[in-house]
């Protein structure tokens, strides 16, 4: 392929792939398999590397990040991005709109809309391509964050149709709840503490240094204000509409995310259905924005200090019941952890029947003054299950006891740790205790894990009853005539588990270390150290400073890395899924070029084109092998942005050829 085939190609892709994402994040209608566009987006980011020079700055392989921001710089607001005045009183809605009708005779559209529980954002396009993303900041300044909003893939990064030379639209970036709890859930799994709700951790994440991480966070937008010179439109919901048509993902009519009326009726109408058809939403809205529609009345109402007159968003309660704390019991995870659950009278809160919350640890029942029995105020936000926020002290018994932690596991009876520095009870006795045995299994054989069919929990625990299995190794000794056995195991489904643990041996390796369950090793850690090390064997053998070199992975997961691999349990597991057929080591990709055959490369930095596990998979697609450490043996080092000073001296007094990222391009070609 020349040159010209080959930017033409670029360009070509770069629209499929664009068109495909306009499809799926903001019409959630796709057009082709995950597959296909993981195919798609391949070819790509290869001709891109061959092609660096045709890469365009708003190509789709930017969003899954890499960009290290070690500051935030702050950023004078060009309109100013002023707050709301808030209420949760609808008559002092009906006040608002009654000082409104007294400065204009004309009669008054409103534009309603959902108010997101999210992070505010001002996004700048100079002629149809991403150039700039604010955060709302003081309203007067904020920081730049472009680089984690370009992760974002329901906010373009080029636009299509008739739109604007230069203007700024606004909106909110929030975390989907599937998303949140996702991610807590996995958190969950690894001993780590929760997140406390979807709000704050978008807003977290939209600050985080590494734009790698916040593309896995699948954070999600909503867009609908549009700010610049000479606009062609009138009106809020004219705006909306034109938005729209430029590829923004924007509130809709036929959702009811945005409605106009000309009444105050209309108003309370949309403010009532709202409040109850929130709790449908796969996100969280905190209440309803109210703005006059005309742009031209919008200025004839001005502003005051802080907000316009124009507009007012009408605040949702948080919906808080109270109800009897009846017990409270005692769950141990597959980790260990010790999570203390209250167990409530039933009652109704936001449309679903609450009979349990999170009481989280022994601080948070300390930090309550839990006693029992309590009257408990509970509230649903973000939390997977609901929350105690408080108590009511004016009905609480003097007969009433406090409630304390347990000393001993629920289960196995075995004395109770808390490590320095964690807020988390565990249980150490992860062999011999059923539910920590069981949990492990079922981690194992989960979907993002091993995913293996005609296995679920229920049969986890009958298998486990019959002691058949004690640990993940044993499901690859079943028999056919061991399972049917098994109560309710029919001849097919008998057969179905056993073939599905047999294809499970062609799960890919990264998939099998996260299954094995290792503290802190979630999946995405999995993945880079299984691509940085290649093998269970050399990761099972590695050095501390072997494994901290790895991205991402800091002191707390080398050390537990290590500790998993120091118990002989674990090793004689391991054994017995390598005689098994497992997927111990990473497969080799097909060797694009051999250009580098023989040259060991030793990659250190930050860098702007590339991440380190991209550079590296070069690497190895043209023949090249990387090293975790300089040596006397090693060819090249690559040094990026903030490369460590020992590593840069040792490479100078050893002689070895350091390049640049653009250095490594041109030794490529």
């Amino acid at each position: 392929m020349n040159k010209e085939e080959a930017k033409a190609a670029i360009l070509s892709l770069s629209k499929e792939i664009d068109q495909h994402n306009y499809h799926y994040y903001v019409e959630s209608n796709p057009q082709i398999s995950d597959y296909d566009f993981d195919m798609l987006l391949t070819r790509l980011q290869q001709l891109e590397l061959e092609h660096p020079e045709f890469a365009y700055d708003y190509s789709p392989t930017k969003r899954v990040g890499g960009d290290i921001t070690k500051k935030f710089e702050s950023v004078v607001h060009r309109f100013p991005m002023l707050s709301l005045t808030n209420t949760y009183s609808e008559e002092e809605i009906i006040d608002w709109e009654t000082r409104l009708k007294k400065v204009t005779d004309e009669e008054i559209n409103y534009v309603c809309e959902l108010k997101y529980d999210g992070v505010a954002i001002g996004i700048r396009y100079e002629n149809g391509i991403l150039t700039r993303a604010v955060t709302r900041g003081d309203g007067t300044q904020g920081e730049e964050i472009t680089a984690n909003v370009r992760t974002i893939r329901s906010i373009p990064l080029k636009l299509k149709g008739n739109f604007p030379d230069d203007f700024e639209i606004r909106g909110e970036i929030f975390m989907p709840l599937a998303s949140f709890n996702a991610l807590n859930a996995e958190r969950e799994e690894i001993g780590e503490q929760l997140f406390a709700n979807p709000r704050n951790t978008a807003s977290g994440t939209l600050k985080m240094q590494d734009s790698k991480v916040v593309a896995e966070r699948n954070l999600d937008s909503y867009l609908y204000g549009v700010y610049g010179d000479d606009l062609s439109f009138d009106g809020q919901l004219s705006a909306v509409e034109n938005a729209g048509s430029w590829g923004f993902k924007v509130p809709t009519k036929e959702k009811k995310f945005i409605e106009r009326t000309t009444s105050i009726d209309g108003i309370m109408s949309f403010i009532h259905y709202w409040d109850k058809a929130r709790h449908d939403l796969p996100f969280e809205i905190d209440g309803v924005v109210i703005k006059v529609d005309k742009y031209a009345q919008q200025r004839k109402l001005g502003f005051t200090a802080k907000s316009p007159r124009w507009a007012i968003a009408f605040k949702f309660k948080t919906e808080r019941v109270e109800t009897l704390l009846e017990s409270v019991t005692f769950q141990v995870g597959r980790t260990g952890a010790i999570t203390p659950v209250a167990n409530l009278t039933p009652v109704q809160l936001g449309g679903t029947t609450v009979k349990r919350a999170s009481l989280h640890n022994a601080d948070q029942i300390e930090k309550i003054d839990l006693h029992l029995p309590d009257y408990v105020f509970v509230e649903k936000g973000g939390e997977i299950i609901p929350k105690i926020v408080g108590v009511n002290l004016e009905k609480r018994s003097e007969a009433a006891q406090v409630v304390g932690f347990l000393d001993h596991c629920p289960e196995c009876h075995a004395a109770l740790v808390r490590r320095e520095g964690e807020v988390q009870h565990y249980c150490p006795n992860e062999n011999g205790c059923p539910p920590q045995i069981k949990g492990k299994i079922e981690h194992f054989i989960s979907r993002k894990a091993m995913n293996i069919d005609g296995l679920g929990a229920e049969t986890v625990d009958l298998l486990f009853t019959k002691g058949l299995v004690h640990n993940a190794a044993d499901l690859y000794a079943l028999t056919y005539d061991q399972v049917i056995e098994l109560d309710r195991m029919a001849d097919r489904s008998a057969d179905n588990l056993i073939q599905g643990i047999k294809n499970s041996t062609q799960v890919p390796f990264e998939r099998v270390l996260f299954a094995l369950g290792i503290r802190f090793v979630g999946e995405t850690v999995a993945k880079k150290l299984a691509r940085a090390m290649g093998s269970i064997d050399r990761i099972m053998h590695a050095k501390y400073d072997e494994l901290i070199e790895v991205d991402e992975i800091g002191e707390k997961i080398a050390i537990s890395v290590q500790q998993f691999f120091l118990d002989e349990r674990n090793v004689e597991i391991i054994h017995r899924l390598k005689e098994a057929g497992l997927q111990l080591e990473i497969v080799k990709k097909e060797t694009l070029s051999q250009k580098l055959e023989g040259k060991s490369f030793v990659v250190s930095g930050v860098f702007n084109a590339f991440s380190r596990d991209e550079l590296k998979e070069v690497i190895e697609s043209n023949g090249g092998k990387n090293v975790s450490s300089i040596s006397a043996k090693t060819d090249y080092v690559i040094a990026g942005e903030n490369m460590g000073p020992a590593k840069l001296k040792k490479a100078t007094d050893l002689g070895i050829q350091i390049l640049s990222e653009d250095e490594f391009i041109q030794l490529l070609k």
